[in-house]
Formats: C-alpha cells, structure tokens, sequence
C-alpha cells in the first residue's frame, strides 16, 4: 500500500515575534491583500510585534491564518495531498488549502473570529498530560469540578481543560495531587473551545450569511466531529468549533485507520508532529 501524504496546520501558540521572515517578500501579493483586509501591516506585526500586541488573540489568529498560508504556498508538494488537518485555528487553513474557500474570505471569518472570541476573556485553559481521558472526566466529576471542560484531546494522555480562573486552578491542585505528570497553565486569553464561548458562537454564526462553500480537492477532517467536511455543513462546524472539543486523537486516528500516513507539518512549529508521534505510540501500544 502507498503511503497517503496528510498536511497538517498548527493553531493559537505557535506565534513569536520574527514568524515569516522570509515568506512576505515571496509572496507580496498575499501580504498586501492580508494588510488591506485587516487594516494594519501584518508584516510589522509578525516581524517587529511587540510581543505583547502578537499575544493578544485579536491578533494572534489572523497572524498565524497568514503565517500558515504563505508556509504552504512555499512547501514543496511532490504528490498530490491525500488530506489537511487542522488544529483549532489551523482548520481555517487546512480547508483554505483544500480550495473550500479562499484566502481572503478565510482571513475575514478568521479576523471575526478573533474578535469575537476576545470578548469571552476571565478564564484560561490549562494543559494535562498523564491521566487517560476516562481517568481526567471521572477525576473532575468526583472532585464536584462540573464548571470545567475537555477543550482539546490531543492524545489519549494529553488533554487541555477550560473554564474559569478559579476552577482551573482547583482543577491544578486536584491533578497534581493525583500525580499527573504535566498540568501547565497556558498563554491564552479565554476559555477556548468551550461552553464559555457561546455567546462568540451565536455572534460569529452571523458571518456565514451569504458564504457559499466549494467541495475540497482533498478531505479535511473537522476538529468537532473527527469526520472530514461537506459544503453544506462547513459552516455549522465552524461555529460549533468555538464551544466544541477539539477531537485532535480522534481526527489523527480517523486518517490512520485509512491506511499508511504521513503527515507533514506546515511552517516551523513541530508541535503537531509531536502530538502525532505520542498518537501512534498509543495505537502501537493498543489503545484505539
């Protein structure tokens, strides 16, 4: 059987001041038209910042949608993609790489986005490596911790929770009282893809007025349901990806079952590369 080549889009966290050095003066025209949609240079943003105005999600999400773009116009394509995967953020550009829609009209649901996400700030999210996800859910439910939710399942023994400050933080002491090896606050501003982003879900559905969606030359796989996009229901799933869980293990695992994969991580992060490593380690070792 041939190995299927898979690419795979990394979201929120990968920002630093100095991303696309190199990319803005190979691809201008992209560069301006992504200037001219936000209204501002997002190549002395990515490239001078500050730091502090990259951190804020306004704009971080548009930052990393451009950043990822140019990265896969500049990556070198051998054969024709099997598929793309996107981690939060980065489904934007793995269904813009897919021709569902292009790059303007995905920069524009990504600046909407941003904003309306940002208004769903006092909580966070907190990283969980160690407890299966069955041990994290009972954990949570015999310590009373109901106001929390699984936000990511990156691998069976690496889960990100989010809820509210408080709760997180009594969430913290609870896993490492009960010997979860990793239990890391994370750099974001809200409680993303959570039940705490409902009121930026009911507000961002209002941006898919109008917008038509072409079938992708290739299956993208949707971070809500692990099952790749139709047309028709693109936009319900990216709606219902603001208060959803991201199923990371689940979409990895979907294109695994297919057959023989691999998957190419677009632009210098490497974090969706390591995911993907623990994922096949866990199969390896029986779990499915």
């Amino acid at each position: 059987m041939s190995t299927r080549t898979v690419y795979c889009f990394p979201g929120q966290g990968v920002q630093q001041v100095g991303m696309c050095a190199d990319l803005f003066d190979r691809f201008p025209e992209e560069t301006e038209l992504a200037s001219e949609v936000l209204g501002y240079s997002i190549r002395a943003l990515c490239l001078h910042g500050p730091a502090e105005r990259l951190a804020d999600t306004r704009f971080t999400q548009p930052a990393i949608y451009v950043a990822n773009a140019l990265a896969w116009r500049s990556q070198r394509r051998d054969v024709e993609p099997a598929g793309a995967l996107g981690h939060s953020l980065g489904e934007y550009n793995a269904l813009e790489a897919a021709g569902v829609f292009d790059f303007a009209t995905g920069l524009r649901l990504v600046r909407h986005r941003a904003t309306v996400t940002a208004k769903c700030a006092g909580g966070g999210m907190l990283a969980v490596v160690g407890p299966t996800t069955e041990q994290l859910r009972d954990l949570l439910r015999r310590a009373g911790l109901d106001g929390v939710d699984i936000a990511n399942l990156n691998s069976r023994r690496h889960q990100v929770l989010a809820g509210p400050d408080e709760d997180l933080s009594a969430a913290a002491r609870e896993l490492t009282t009960a010997g979860a090896r990793v239990v890391t606050r994370l750099a974001v501003s809200g409680p993303f893809h959570s039940r705490y982003m409902r009121s930026a879900a009911l507000e961002f559905q209002r941006t898919f007025d109008g917008l038509t969606f072409t079938e992708p030359a290739f299956p993208v796989w949707s971070n809500s349901t692990a099952r790749p996009h139709r047309p028709a229901d693109t936009a319900r799933l990216l709606v219902d990806h603001l208060t959803h869980t991201v199923r990371w293990w689940e979409c990895v695992s979907a294109v695994l079952d297919e057959g023989a994969a691999e998957f190419v991580e677009v632009g210098e992060s490497t974090v969706l590369t390591s995911m993907i490593r623990h994922i096949r380690t866990e199969r390896e070792e029986g779990w499915r």
